[in-house]
């Protein structure tokens, strides 16, 4: 079959693999789309950064990998003690697990000592024709959710996971520092909890207009007006949560000073290179500093993804504005990461359709 492979930076081939064995209490899952993620764009500039380049402790692979872990597909083989029936529309969260460290005991599987994400840590990937997961991967999709559209559960379940670890309320005012993907369903999650208002810092433009589109009550250009002052006289102070999407130390340091006094900073991003902050802001006006970490897998795969399924159907999240075009598999490298990498580009979700 064919699959992506990363062998490095900006090399990445599509080439013809073996398919993955199956085992007791897996599924293979026959691909429909797969979404080039943030994570994949930072492997492919500067990576390996999560990419193993060594045998990860989970699935013994390392370089070249396939790649890809935002995926959804139909399920067409099971293994020994799968209860999931051939047919079956899934979306699949690609947290891998160890089983036997703290957390995994904990039931915190996101957080396994020894983790990592199926088409980052190897374990298949997405851009393939199919992958095998463990059956306790795969979410079956409600009636009302296209296959390939579920490929875009795993970004918005980023928003869902980062929304519940803010703590945001009923009413609380938002700001989101970036609006790529990941920042979009952040967005999306915010104004479906009962955030009001919601703003968005974003340089560009068509990303300030699908802000607007996925709920936005107001788009910032930080070229042109400062967000912290704008955002601090706006809600006498600062927005009582912010959200870091962005990645970049400045976006960072505008999320941190424009949080109110005792507010909270969400961070999302995964940043490249080490960035610096005032501690002193945080210490006198005792704002609270938290990390989001993809969101619940392992046995607890559903719960998240469950609620982001569930709101695709009902509505509650619209994922169409997010994607700007839908590719082959042949195609991932000229019209996929490099696109996205264009500046001059307005691409946000690229799909791939093997």
């Amino acid at each position: 079959m064919r699959a992506a492979r990363y062998y490095g930076p900006q090399d990445v081939r599509v080439e013809e693999v073996e398919p993955q064995s199956l085992g007791p209490n897996q599924v293979r899952v026959e691909v429909a789309a797969c979404g080039i993620c943030g994570s994949d764009l930072h492997e492919y500039a500067a990576g390996p950064i999560t990419i193993p380049d060594s045998p990860h402790p989970v699935t013994g692979e390392s370089l070249p990998i396939t790649i890809g872990h935002e995926f959804a597909g139909t399920v067409t083989e099971g293994g020994d003690g799968a209860e999931v029936s051939t047919g079956t529309e899934v979306a699949v969260n690609p947290i891998v697990w160890c089983g036997d460290c703290r957390y995994c005991a904990e039931g915190n599987y996101h957080l396994c000592a020894s983790g990592g994400f199926v088409g980052l840590s190897g374990g298949g990937g997405g851009f393939a024709e199919n992958v095998v997961v463990s059956a306790d991967q795969v979410v079956p999709l409600p009636e009302a959710v296209p296959v390939e559209v579920a490929a875009l559960a795993e970004p918005f379940t980023v928003g869902v996971h980062a929304v519940e670890r803010s703590g945001l309320g009923l009413g609380d005012s938002v700001a989101v520092f970036g609006s790529g993907p990941i920042g979009l369903a952040v967005v999306q999650a915010a104004a479906a909890t009962g955030a009001d208002p919601v703003y968005v810092s974003e340089p560009n433009p068509h990303r300030r207009e699908l802000a607007e589109e996925c709920g936005a009550d107001e788009v910032l250009d930080p070229t042109a007006t400062d967000p912290v002052e704008y955002l601090t006289e706006r809600t006498d102070g600062g927005v009582d949560v912010t959200f870091e999407v962005a990645g970049v130390e400045p976006s960072l340091n505008q999320a941190l000073t424009s949080t109110r006094s005792g507010g909270t900073t969400t961070i999302v991003s995964l940043f490249e290179e080490a960035v610096s902050i005032e501690p002193i802001h945080l210490v006198t006006a005792e704002r609270t500093v938290v990390g989001t970490a993809a969101f619940h897998g392992g046995p607890r795969s559903a719960e998240e993804f469950g609620v982001t399924l569930e709101k695709f159907a009902s509505g509650a999240f619209d994922p169409e504005p997010l994607i700007t075009s839908r590719i082959d598999l042949g195609d991932v490298v000229d019209e996929g990461f490099e696109r996205l990498l264009d500046e001059e580009s307005d691409a946000v979700k690229v799909l791939v359709e093997p």
